[in-house]
C-alpha cells in the first residue's frame, strides 16, 4: 500500500490538497523581503474556496465531491502531476499509460477526501506573508488553525503564474516539499517493480478501492 502522507497528523483537506498538486520541485527562495499581494489573493481566495466546500452542511457528499474536484481544478495546474511525480519515468511512459496514471493517481486524491469528508472541524487558514523568488513565481506563507488543531500550523504554497492567473504548484509542510516526497515515493515502487509504471498504477487503484481508514 502507498502512503501518500501522514494522515492523523495533518488535516484531511490539506491532505488532499497536496495529493493533488505535487507538481513541480521547490527551491530556496531567492529574493528576501519582497511580498506579492496577487499571489497572496489567489492563495486565500482558492483555500477558502476549499474550506466553504467543507463547511457546506447543505451539500450531500456526491455534490461536495464534484465542488470540490472543480476547486481543485481551479487550484492546481493538475495535468502537470505526471510530469513529476513520475520522476525519470515520465520520459518513457506510454500515452495510454499516462492518461491511466493521471486518471488512477487524482481519483486516489480525491478518495482521501471523499472518505473521511466528516474529518473538517472548522479549521481556517490565513496568508501571513509570501517571498518572490523571480517575477511569477512566489512562495505564499500561511497557518491553518482553529478546528481541532491545537497549536497553528504554518503551511508554505509554492505559486507560479502572474496578474490574475495563478496556480499551487508545491506545499511544504513541517520543512518538507511534499511533491519531492512523493515523487522518491513512487519512483521507488516502480524501480521495485522493474521499472513496471502499471504496477504503480495498479497499486493505486487497490489502494483507492480501500476504505479510509477511521481516527
Amino acid at each position: 500500500m502507498i502512503t501518500l502522507f501522514p494522515r492523523r497528523s495533518t488535516p484531511l483537506w490539506l491532505l488532499t490538497l497536496a495529493c493533488l498538486c505535487l507538481l513541480a520541485p521547490a527551491r530556496p527562495a531567492l529574493a528576501q523581503g519582497v511580498r506579492d499581494a496577487p499571489a497572496e489573493q489567489f492563495v486565500q481566495n482558492k483555500a477558502q474556496r476549499i474550506v466553504a466546500v467543507l463547511a457546506d452542511r447543505g451539500q450531500s457528499d456526491a455534490q461536495k465531491k464534484v465542488a470540490f474536484h472543480q476547486a481543485i481544478d481551479d487550484l492546481a495546474d493538475v495535468p502537470r502531476i505526471t510530469n513529476f511525480v513520475l520522476g525519470k519515468y515520465a520520459r518513457t511512459i506510454s500515452p495510454d499509460q499516462r492518461r491511466r496514471f493521471a486518471a488512477t493517481f487524482r481519483t486516489y486524491a480525491e478518495g482521501v477526501y471523499q472518505g473521511r469528508i466528516d474529518d473538517y472541524h472548522g479549521e481556517a487558514l490565513k496568508v501571513t506573508g509570501s517571498t518572490v523568488r523571480k517575477p511569477g513565481d512566489v512562495i505564499v506563507d500561511t497557518v491553518i488553525s482553529g478546528g481541532q488543531i491545537s497549536q497553528p500550523l504554518p503551511i508554505s504554497w509554492r505559486v507560479l503564474g502572474g496578474g490574475d492567473a495563478w496556480k499551487v504548484v508545491d506545499i511544504q509542510f513541517k520543512g518538507v516539499w511534499l511533491a519531492i516526497t512523493q515523487q522518491q515515493d513512487f519512483v521507488s515502487t516502480i524501480d521495485n517493480a522493474g521499472g513496471s509504471v502499471d504496477v504503480l498504477i495498479s497499486q493505486l487503484q487497490r489502494d483507492a478501492q480501500r476504505p479510509a481508514p477511521r481516527k
